[in-house]
């Protein structure tokens, strides 16, 4: 029997008993284990029990915290139904989830749930945005098939990049010189890059991908904002040596 298994059966005899299992964090080792267990699951059934029984209760409380928190509200919409559409994009998301990089699901999910959150506000105002000044959009513009070719062609040569970024970025966070603070930059870029394609958002808004992105490193670094733009210096002279090269 697993420990998750051994947990369900405890947790069934509690309730049975009118009693509520002993919990000391919404989100700790049994959530996590919870995860892995849910991802494993051959059966609805088995998954179904997992996260009503262990991932619901932590996840509705994991997201009511994000969006109070960071007052991540939408327009036109209350606080239940920003609740109910953010959880249940995360459920779309969960999959994607992979323990073998041996990071922390509730990081993960709290990555997905706040870009999310930040990516629909940006598009609700988008939105506004487009209807105040729709006679000044050209629709032709909008449907052209050769914009739609050239996206598609930079995505791909981004996609190249950063698999190539990631190697030289692994690679110049062994230097002796390097300090914490980089070293600390260098591994939320890591993370940040090797998984741009689950947690971000096609905004096509670099203002809003670079505030994104800060906001990210932020979290993950707990430096300051002008400690990253200091310690990002190696990080751009490594990006940029790389496009040489690849220009050549």
């Amino acid at each position: 029997m697993s420990e998750i298994e051994k947990t369900l059966t405890e947790t069934d005899e509690l309730k049975k008993k009118g009693r509520k299992p002993k919990t000391t964090n919404y989100f700790a080792e049994v959530e996590e284990n919870a995860v892995r267990e849910f991802l494993t699951a051959t059966t609805m059934d088995e998954k179904n029990r997992i996260y009503n029984n262990f991932l619901k209760e932590p996840l509705d409380k994991m997201i009511s915290s994000i969006i109070r928190r960071y007052k991540l509200y939408r327009k036109d919409m209350n606080f239940e139904e920003i609740h109910v559409d953010t959880h249940s994009f995360l459920m779309t998301k969960i999959d994607k989830f992979k323990p073998a990089k041996e990071k922390k699901a509730y990081s993960y999910f709290g990555t997905i749930c706040k870009n999310y959150l930040m990516g629909q506000i940006m598009k609700d105002q988008k939105e506004t945005n487009r209807k105040i000044s729709y006679e000044d959009i050209s629709s032709d513009l909008q449907h052209s098939p050769d914009m739609i070719y050239h996206i598609d062609d930079d995505s791909l040569t981004t996609e190249e990049k950063i698999k190539k970024f990631l190697i030289k970025l692994k690679s110049s966070m062994g230097d002796k010189s390097i300090t914490e603070q980089e070293t600390r930059l260098g591994h939320a870029l890591y993370e940040i890059f090797e998984n741009y394609n689950d947690i971000f958002l096609d905004t096509n808004n670099n203002k809003f991908n670079k505030n994104l992105i800060l906001f990210e490193l932020r979290e993950m670094t707990n430096l300051s904002t002008k400690e990253i733009r200091t310690s990002i210096k190696k990080y751009k002279k490594l990006y940029f040596q790389l496009v040489q090269e690849l220009l050549k």
